[in-house]
């Protein structure tokens, strides 16, 4: 898989995926236009809407109305020995209401527990950063 990457305009960067543009941008505060979440709200989406599509799955598979299922992604930060602030924690809630079977709870953080952008950054892969000349 290869991603292009491309820069539109002051602080966008775009990321073209099979085809599909993801925008991203910079908030206003920090120069940019605010037109589109950053690299790294796109980062921190994607293991929320990852472990959704494990429970959106689950519950598809028994018949079970997802309309009032959510889930709820909270970032909890720690400071280091020397007070810089660092993300300690990514925590998930799946909402459910009060209705969604019981004998499901424990099978549904099991199964949001499949997330592949989870498992990757469980187990970081390497990275290669070359400049080529095209």
């Amino acid at each position: 898989m290869e991603i292009k990457i491309t820069f539109p305009g002051n602080k966008k960067v775009y990321a073209e995926v099979n085809g599909q543009v993801i925008p991203t941008d910079q908030p206003v505060i920090q120069g940019g236009d605010g037109t589109a979440p950053s690299p790294f709200a796109h980062f921190l989406a994607s293991i929320g809407t990852c472990a959704g599509i494990y429970v959106l799955a689950f519950c598809r598979e028994r018949n079970i109305p997802t309309e009032n299922v959510t889930l709820t992604e909270r970032l909890v930060y720690a400071n280091d020995s020397e007070g810089r602030q660092f993300l300690d924690t990514i925590a998930i809630d799946i909402n459910v209401p009060p209705d969604f079977p019981e004998k499901y709870h424990k099978a549904l953080v099991r199964v949001a527990d499949q997330c592949a952008v989870k498992k990757a950054i469980a187990n970081p892969p390497k990275f290669a950063v070359s400049t080529i000349v095209r």
